[in-house]
């Protein structure tokens, strides 16, 4: 099976501007997402896909592949799906690796491709066990609960489900609640398919791309992880970074 793993890098970020670009320990963050993902074995290739010139040039000049892509996308899903198409290439499947995720594991990307690898998956992502109180009821951690044969029936950023008659400071102590991790792997026709998909109700509410699929009948199977890497979304998150926090 040839799979690629393509990283969307957009330049004009909201909440941190120039993120790609950003200085960790003397290595841009994009560049530190392509290490990680070259780690991997079980990739037939690297791609970056940006809408930026200068993010484009700083890949060139590593000696990557960088295909620019349309500066309107909605998503880093439909930015992954016009580099593929644009990509002189043919795969089967595809890994959305994150551009700011720069110390995603190997193994991360593997059992991604463990389960994409099958013939009954259509799309995969990852979870991870949560321990932590305050993170369960943070809105901005996004949880997903995982059915009996490991696929994903909901995902929300409330936590869910509740439960009755037990406080909540003791929830975690009597269910076992996953946060999702948003590395994601589609077969190459299926993520043709979600990118014809309209903004769904759920999706819309939750602001949660990946409710569109559930809501469209796609099945989403979920590989659990024990690694939690530490992403970049704000300048603040970088500065925790390189403190060693």
């Amino acid at each position: 099976m040839k799979i690629i793993g393509i990283i969307p890098a957009r330049f004009a970020s909201t909440r941190f501007p120039g993120k790609p670009l950003a200085d960790i320990h003397g290595k841009t963050m994009i560049q530190r997402v392509i290490e990680q993902a070259r780690k991997s074995s079980v990739l037939s290739d690297v791609l970056v896909a940006t809408d930026d010139e200068r993010i484009q040039k700083h890949v060139l000049s590593l000696g990557e592949n960088v295909m620019m892509t349309h500066s309107k996308h909605q998503s880093g899903t439909d930015r992954c799906l016009e580099a593929l198409q644009k990509f002189n290439k043919s795969f089967d499947a595809v890994i959305n690796i994150q551009g700011d995720e720069p110390f995603a594991e190997p193994s991360q990307i593997e059992a991604l491709v463990n389960l994409i690898a099958r013939n009954d998956v259509q799309i995969a992502t990852l979870a991870i066990k949560m321990n932590d109180p305050e993170a369960l009821f943070n809105h901005n951690k996004v949880k997903v609960v995982i059915g009996e044969n490991g696929q994903a029936l909901y995902f929300s950023r409330q936590a869910i489900p509740y439960q009755k008659g037990v406080e909540s400071k003791d929830w975690l102590f009597h269910f076992a609640y996953y946060k999702h991790i948003g590395l994601y792997a589609y077969k190459s026709d299926v993520l043709k398919q979600i990118c014809n998909f309209q903004p769904s109700p759920l999706e819309k509410a939750e602001s949660l791309e990946q409710l569109r699929w559930l809501e469209n009948g796609l099945r989403i199977h979920v590989a659990l992880t024990d690694i939690e890497t530490p992403a970049v979304d704000t300048p603040a998150d970088l500065e925790r970074i390189l403190k060693g926090k």
